[in-house]
C-alpha cells in the first residue's frame, strides 16, 4: 500500500487544519502516517484512522530534544517507504526535511504556515528561522505558501524549481458551517449572559505573546460603554497574565475568558464584531470563519490579516499596539448596525474562495504533480 507521511511539531496543528487533506489520500486508498507530540487530542488523530507516531519535537529550535527527534523521524522513514512527505511548522518542517535527505526519502512538500521571519520582525527570528528556511530549501520539492508576502519570499529561497512555489487559499473553511440562524444567535447569547442589545466582541485565539489581547483589552478602557463585551475564546501560557491585566483596570466584567472551545460556529454567530490583534499571521483560520459567520473584523495590519481583510470593506485594518486606532475602529462598528451587516456580507463574498471545497482543488493539483 502506498503511504503518505504528515509532520508538524505539535499535534493540534495537525487536528486543527489537516483533517481534510488526511481524508482526501485516504480516499484514493493510502495509508496515511502522521509524524508529530502527540497530547491531548491523539484520541482525534487515532478516529482519522491514521497511524500515529510520537515524535519528541519541541518549538524551540534551541532544544535538544529535537536531536532525538531528527533519529525518531529517521526510523520512522527507514522503515516505511513513503509516497509524499508533507512538513509543517518550522521546527517539524525543517527536521523533517533534513531527515528525508538523510534517508533519501522524496518527494518533499512543505507549507508555510507564516514564515516567522517578516517584514519588521525581531533580528533573530531573521538569524535563525531565515536560515534554517533557506538550509531546507535545498531539500524541498515544493513550497506551499497562503499570503502574499510569503509567496514572495518563498520564489528567493533556494528550491530546486521556482515553478514549484505555490499559493494556496489557506487551509480550507466549511463555510456552510458557521453561518448559523437567529435561533442559534438567540440561545448562544442566553447562555453567554448577554441582552438583546448588548455588543459582543470576539476573539478565537490561543493566549500567548503572539496574540496580543492587551491591545483589545486597552482598547476596551476607552471604548468605555456597559453595553459592550469582549469574549477570548482559547486558552494558553498568557491566560494569568491577561486575567490579572483585565483585573487591575477593572474589567472583569467586561471581558469574559471562555477557556478552549469546540463551539466556534455558534459563538461566531453570538458575536457582533470580531477582532484579532496579533503580531504575525501566516492566514487566520479564525478571521476566515468569522467572515463564513458574516461577521465584521477588526484586525491589525499585518501580512495573513490583510490578505483578507480589506479596510473599510469587509472590516477594519489598525496599526499594531495603536489602541487609540483600535477603539476607533470598533466605534464605528458599535454605533452602526447596519455597517456591521454589510462588512458581513462583503466578508461573505470574500472567503468563497477560501472554502474547503477550492482548496482541495488547488491541492489536488499540487499533490498529484508530485505523487505522479
Amino acid at each position: 500500500m502506498n503511504k503518505i507521511l504528515f509532520i508538524a511539531t505539535v499535534e493540534n496543528h495537525i487536528v486543527s487544519f489537516h483533517i481534510p487533506f488526511i481524508k482526501y489520500f485516504q480516499k484514493k486508498g493510502y495509508e496515511v502516517h502522521v509524524a508529530t507530540k502527540l497530547g491531548q487530542r491523539h484520541e482525534e488523530l487515532k478516529g482519522a484512522g491514521v497511524i500515529l507516531h510520537n515524535v519528541n519535537f519541541e518549538r524551540s529550535p534551541y532544544s535538544l530534544s529535537n536531536i532525538k527527534a531528527l533519529t525518531q523521524l529517521k526510523t520512522i522513514m527507514r522503515k516505511n517507504k513513503f509516497s509524499l512527505v508533507h512538513v509543517h511548522t518550522p521546527v517539524g518542517a525543517f527536521l523533517g526535511r533534513l531527515a528525508a535527505k538523510i534517508t533519501n526519502t522524496k518527494p518533499v512538500l512543505y507549507t508555510a504556515h507564516g514564515f516567522h521571519f517578516y517584514k519588521g520582525a525581531p533580528f533573530k527570528n531573521w538569524m535563525i528561522y531565515y536560515n534554517m528556511e533557506k538550509i531546507a530549501a535545498y531539500w524541498t520539492d515544493g513550497i506551499i505558501t497562503m499570503n502574499d508576502e510569503d509567496y514572495e519570499i518563498a520564489q528567493k529561497l533556494h528550491i530546486k524549481n521556482k515553478e514549484n512555489v505555490f499559493k494556496v487559499h489557506g487551509v480550507g473553511v466549511e463555510l456552510d458551517k458557521y453561518y448559523k440562524d437567529e435561533t442559534v444567535r438567540f440561545e448562544t447569547r442566553k447562555k453567554l449572559g448577554l441582552n438583546k442589545d448588548d455588543i459582543c466582541i470576539l476573539t478565537v485565539a490561543e493566549l500567548i505573546k503572539n496574540k496580543n489581547h492587551k491591545q483589545l483589552i486597552d482598547a476596551m478602557k476607552i471604548i468605555n460603554k456597559n453595553n459592550v463585551f469582549v469574549f477570548f475564546a482559547g486558552n494558553g501560557e498568557y491566560e494569568k497574565v491577561l486575567k490579572k491585566y483585565a483585573s487591575e483596570n477593572n474589567l472583569d466584567y467586561k471581558i469574559k475568558f471562555l477557556g478552549y472551545r469546540k463551539d466556534i460556529p455558534e459563538l461566531l454567530s453570538a458575536s457582533d464584531i470580531f477582532c484579532l490583534m496579533s503580531y504575525r499571521e501566516g492566514l487566520p483560520r479564525c478571521i476566515m470563519e468569522a467572515m463564513a459567520a458574516g461577521k465584521p473584523v477588526v484586525a491589525t495590519n499585518v501580512r495573513g490579516n490583510r490578505d483578507l481583510v480589506k479596510n473599510g470593506i469587509n472590516g477594519f485594518l489598525v496599526p499594531v499596539n495603536d489602541v487609540n486606532s483600535t477603539a476607533e475602529a470598533i466605534n464605528k462598528l458599535i454605533s452602526d448596525e447596519n455597517l456591521r451587516k454589510k462588512m458581513g456580507v462583503e466578508g461573505r463574498k470574500i472567503i468563497q474562495d477560501y472554502s474547503i471545497e477550492n482548496v482541495l482543488k488547488e491541492m489536488d493539483k499540487i499533490y498529484t504533480k508530485f505523487i505522479d
